[in-house]
């Protein structure tokens, strides 16, 4: 196992959710009470990553965030420091490839709390705020607790942005995925077996974490749900 890079992985997916969970968490629970024009385009905005090649979006990337860029001789002139080949590049690449993963699982759960359960909270006297601390937000948790995971997981995997935005800085850009090519390129076998199953199991954690939360959790909220209603 690559230990440096299994640090620096970690540090992205823990950063990544840091910064792409509270943001994606109103976007989520806008786009699914908000009915406006263009919708349909924010939400395929949104969805844009599942399918763009990593790479082409890696490419925007290094042509938005480049040193010669508005974008980067900002960020250069505040922090000393450069977004491509950084670790901060890293995480901002992160947080854009994997919005999709955070947004559309609490989309959906904000979706499935009845219309009513909010017109009773706001009956009782509660603001939207608190109304969405205590009556939403514990409803639609299955779906943050899903995003939370997703996200995690896929920002373990990840290649194709890291290494274009990235690079493969030991210590600072390399993770597991980088490391795992490396260790093919210099065909050692044996240590990108290891990584590569520390990653599969991940992975399988993962997606029956989804699938329990999707079979189990959401008829658990619907039953809530019903009786907040009713």
């Amino acid at each position: 196992m690559d230990w440096s890079a299994f640090r620096v992985s970690i540090a992205l997916g823990l950063w990544t959710l840091l910064l792409l969970v509270p943001p994606s968490l109103l976007l989520s629970r806008w786009l699914a009470w908000r009915r406006f024009p263009g919708r349909a385009l924010v939400e395929a905005a949104v969805a844009v990553p599942l399918v763009l090649p990593p790479t082409v979006l890696g490419f925007y990337l290094l042509e938005g965030v480049g040193a010669d860029t508005t974008l980067g001789r900002a960020y250069r002139a505040v922090t000393g420091g450069e977004l491509v080949f950084s670790f901060e590049g890293l995480v901002l690449a992160s947080v854009l490839f994997n919005l999709p993963f955070a947004v559309q699982p609490m989309q959906r759960a904000f979706e499935a709390v009845p219309r009513g359960v909010r017109e009773a909270a706001v009956t009782c006297g509660l603001s939207a705020w608190r109304a969405f601390w205590r009556v939403e937000l514990p409803l639609a948790w299955p779906g943050l607790l899903s995003a939370v995971v997703l996200v995690f997981a896929h920002t373990l995997g990840e290649f194709g942005v890291v290494l274009m935005v990235g690079g493969n800085i030991p210590g600072e850009t390399r993770t597991l995925s980088i490391a795992i090519y490396d260790r093919v390129q210099a065909f050692d076998e044996p240590a990108a077996a290891r990584m590569s199953l520390f990653l599969l199991v991940v992975s399988v954690a993962a997606i029956a974490a989804t699938v329990r939360l999707g079979r189990g959790a959401w008829r658990d909220v619907s039953r809530r749900a019903r009786r907040g209603g009713s």
